[in-house]
């Protein structure tokens, strides 16, 4: 009976460090990673913003001090919502965001904090009772676009803006299920704006729709904002 013959193991060469080839990038910094990661934070963002079936977002400035009578403005609308059974949603930052955040707490209303990661770092109010935080910008702007029946918009920079235009494009071109109200507070700041809009956009370079202009409403107090919110229908989410 014939031995089988046992295989040779081959012998392993090790190399010095110097001559290995170069190691692979790290894979959490691939496109793969980054595609599963956005999906994650879609997921968790759906997942969270679904326990709140009425509320209202906030936006405006993050450098207005507890003294800015916009501040107290936010802070005012916070209270009247959260009293009405409204959850107050808010970046989670400073200025505006506080004072709504800061509003909704002082009355024992819902007060959440969608939040975005910063390499300068930002930090969450205090007055945030349900926090949430997102590494990628557009992730948390679709969680702030998809969960509220109302969108307030108080005085601020590029940021507010931004989130302002945004939100009037999407209902522009229905890319909203449901009715929204966006509400823009404080005339002396807005009103330059609207004007520009009514007559260059639409008058002179007929750039938008007469009734793209009633999307949305001008006031100048957190009663008048609160009045227009009462109306609009809750959505589904």
């Amino acid at each position: 009976m014939k031995k089988s013959k046992v295989p040779k193991l081959k012998k392993i060469i090790c190399l010095p460090e110097s001559e290995l080839p170069p190691v692979k990038e790290d894979f959490r910094k691939t496109f793969q990673w980054r595609i599963f990661r956005i999906m994650a934070e879609f997921v968790e963002g759906f997942q969270f913003i679904a326990d709140f079936k009425k509320s209202v977002a906030i936006f405006g400035s993050t450098r207005f001090s507890p003294k800015n009578p916009y501040y107290q403005e936010a802070r005012k609308l916070a209270q009247l919502l959260a009293k009405a059974g409204y959850a107050v949603m808010t970046g989670g930052g400073p200025g505006i965001m506080e004072a709504a955040n800061r509003g909704a707490f002082e009355v024992g209303g819902e007060s959440v904090g969608i939040n975005i990661q910063l390499p300068e770092g930002q930090s969450m109010n205090e007055y945030v009772k349900s926090p949430i935080g997102f590494h990628y910008f557009f992730t948390r702007k679709v969680m702030l676009s998809s969960a509220c029946c109302g969108y307030v918009f108080f005085p601020g920079g590029f940021g507010t803006l931004d989130e302002f235009f945004e939100m009037v494009t999407l209902i522009q071109t229905r890319k909203l299920p449901q009715q929204v109200s966006v509400v823009a507070v404080g005339k002396e700041y807005w009103q330059p704006l609207f004007h520009w809009i009514e007559n260059e956009v639409f008058k002179k370079q007929k750039a938008v729709r007469r009734k793209d202009l009633q999307i949305f409403h001008l006031v100048d107090s957190a009663e008048e904002a609160f009045a227009i919110i009462k109306k609009t229908p809750i959505r589904n989410k």
